[in-house]
């Protein structure tokens, strides 16, 4: 399996995993164009887009559905209260033959993928980050938290690659220029995950078996990625896992085994 960050932080978002064969996007927060073109930096690594995973309706994950629906065939998987949600904020419906139901808790069986929504606290309509297992191989894309549930931590023990939020360093964010109803929002338990309470999520759910962490989220006006990469450092001090931190307008895509590039 293959995974990149094409974009990430509050400007927008768009995750891509594939087997080589077919790409699943998690996420469509970027221009339709972008994503082409991004994804094309990786070659035939991510093979054909087949479908577009949606956490939740908030413009910085969905900017793009509205031209996804109209120039592609890709399948959107989603909850309905996220579709209905999304839906009121485009021009274009999601038609039933292209809309594959999700049910937060309830795994569904994506091409011989084992798909697995599960929810978050955050203010949107019904959030949920995903987790995604094929062929012995499993990961998780988890942002947009206010903070960390037991029902996050039991979803993302034994994995293979976690891509974990950490979206801000809470005095840069009391200290900088938002107003205070944005701070309070971003602060709350429905907010968005600070590089501490990412910390302590992480050494919750540290294994063996966990080879790669990648952060993503990270706000550019509220956090620097040193200051999140040294959070997570602390707890991933000897572990053997390899750290990456997602950006904004640079893809990252993880070496595969052996060191290829993706």
């Amino acid at each position: 399996m293959h995974y990149a960050a094409l974009a990430s932080g509050s400007k927008g978002n768009c995750h891509a995993l594939s087997d080589g064969d077919r790409t699943l996007l998690v996420d469509a927060g970027i221009s339709l164009k972008q994503i082409l073109a991004r994804l094309e930096q990786f070659g035939g690594d991510f093979g054909s887009v087949r479908a577009l995973a949606l956490t939740h309706e908030h413009s910085d994950h969905v900017s793009a559905v509205d031209v996804i629906l109209r120039r592609t065939t890709w399948v959107i998987l989603a909850t309905a209260e996220t579709r209905r949600a999304v839906e009121a904020r485009q021009t274009e419906k999601i038609e039933a033959s292209r809309w594959v139901e999700l049910k937060a808790g309830q795994a569904t069986n994506w091409e011989g993928w084992r798909v697995l929504p599960f929810a978050l606290p955050h203010d949107a309509a019904d959030p949920v980050a995903y987790r995604v297992e094929v062929a012995g191989w499993a990961g998780a894309v988890v942002t947009d938290l206010g903070h960390p549930t037991a029902l996050v931590a039991d979803h993302v023990q034994d994995l293979d690659l976690l891509v974990l939020e950490a979206n801000h360093d809470v005095e840069m964010l009391r200290e900088g220029s938002y107003p205070p109803q944005l701070k309070a929002r971003i602060l709350s338990r429905v907010g968005h995950l600070s590089n501490e309470a990412m910390a302590g999520l992480l050494a919750r759910v540290l294994s063996p078996r966990l080879r790669q962490v990648v952060l993503a989220h990270l706000s550019e006006s509220n956090n620097h990625p040193d200051l999140a990469r040294f959070a997570a450092e602390e707890v991933l001090k000897g572990s053997g896992t390899a750290l990456s931190v997602a950006h904004q307008r640079q893809p990252l895509a993880l070496a595969a085994p052996g060191g290829n590039a993706l």
